[in-house]
């Protein structure tokens, strides 16, 4: 009698081994989630965020062109002048002079031409009856000439002397604001010699701001970059006078104007390895100054028919950049691909994705390539919904929004 509850106990034992078994195959663990956005080709601006430094549009030096005693400054010192404006006055009593003493000797010669020129008159008159001879008149033509030049020579140096005293007066070259004078009233200031090779006398310099010139640089691999991908169709690169730059203050606020390219060097400089850029700039309100440093953000052109990709979905290992895809058999693929810029908080990819491809965003700890997964569209965070909503719009997707 006692043998039959063991053998109870034992059936009952068999009977739950079995189902543990069974239990243990229906738990298999499920694929893991991953969030993912749908990318299709888009065209976004190329820009690159730079240093610059402004220089004026036009700058001119104020010099002494005639030796003398500074006796007088006319203009106030930052403001505003016009080209042919007098901004000082040197002393002219010895040009005033020389002229004078120019001008007596052109009347004295002038005097001898004339009367020579009718004695020489006289003289063919009567050569016909014989009352002079030939070589008479011959010398007479000859004297007239010679008093010709000598009038001429004087009316040079009358011109010369009048040039002289019109540099006492010094005037503006062009228009613009004058600095501060570099020379005081009472001081002796000296002309340009050229046999010394020397310059006259800093007076001041005048500076037209309105607009203003912004000098930077693009490093020539970034260049070839450009260039290698307008070759490929992936940039339309603007036009020199479309080129546009916004400009940043010292302060950090945008400047209300935007700049154009204005020239663009053709040789790369040896020291930098970086190509001289340089912009117009409108400066009506006199806020830039030259000499300033500023950043700027530079639109170089747009690239078409790229992908915008969140930043955290790109990883790199030794061979380059990848992205973890989702395939139609919700298994991950890593596709290799190319990207070098950003746009916001997105890469540019230029190369390596397809339109329609599900790029793997969060959860890639658990995607292992040729595993399957489960997606779900991928949201921005909280912070940053705005921006992701605009790169949405530009040709970054949620997979729900892409489906």
């Amino acid at each position: 009698m006692k043998s039959i509850p063991l053998l109870c106990v034992a059936l009952f034992a068999l009977s739950a081994l079995s189902g543990c078994g069974k239990s243990g195959q229906a738990s298999a663990p499920p694929p893991p989630q991953v969030g993912v956005v749908t990318v299709q080709p888009t065209t976004v601006a190329l820009t690159r965020d730079l240093v610059g430094r402004l220089s004026p549009y036009l700058s001119a030096n104020v010099t002494a062109r005639v030796s003398g005693v500074l006796i007088k400054r006319i203009y106030k010192e930052g403001s505003d002048v016009k080209a042919g404006q007098v901004l000082f006055e040197i002393d002219p009593a010895y040009y005033q002079a020389q002229l004078n003493n120019d001008l007596g000797i052109l009347g004295e010669d002038e005097a001898t031409y004339l009367n020579d020129k009718v004695n020489a008159a006289r003289f063919h008159k009567l050569l016909p009856v014989g009352s002079v001879s030939q070589q008479t008149v011959d010398n007479a033509d000859a004297l007239v000439r010679t008093d010709a030049a000598k009038v001429k020579a004087d009316q040079a140096l009358v011109d010369s002397a009048k040039v002289n005293l019109g540099y006492t007066k010094v005037t503006s070259p062009i228009s613009g604001i004058a600095s501060q004078q570099q020379v005081t009233v009472g001081a002796v200031v000296g002309s340009s010699t050229a046999d010394a090779g020397s310059s006259g006398t800093l007076l001041t310099t005048v500076n037209q701001v309105d607009p203003l010139y912004v000098n930077f640089t693009i490093s020539a691999s970034d260049l070839v970059t450009l260039r290698e991908a307008a070759s490929r169709g992936n940039v339309a690169l603007s036009q020199q006078d479309k080129t546009t730059v916004q400009i940043v203050l010292p302060n950090g606020s945008p400047y209300n104007q935007t700049g154009t390219l204005d020239f663009s060097d053709v040789t790369v400089n040896a020291t930098t390895g970086a190509v001289n850029l340089r912009a117009l700039v409108p400066n009506a309100q006199h806020t830039l100054l030259p000499g300033m440093y500023v950043t700027m953000n530079v639109n170089l052109g747009q690239q078409h028919d790229v992908f915008l990709v969140p930043q955290e979905a790109l990883q790199r290992d030794t061979v380059g950049a990848y992205a973890l895809v989702v395939d139609g058999g919700s298994k991950v693929v890593r596709k290799d691909v190319t990207a070098t810029d950003n746009s916001g908080n997105n890469w540019i990819v230029t190369g390596g994705l397809a339109a329609g491809d599900q790029v793997i965003v969060t959860g890639l700890q658990s995607a292992h390539e040729g595993a399957q997964v489960k997606a779900s569209p991928w949201q921005a965070p909280a912070a940053a919904q705005g921006g992701s909503a605009t790169a949405a719009a530009s040709g970054v997707q949620t997979a729900g929004n892409a489906q």
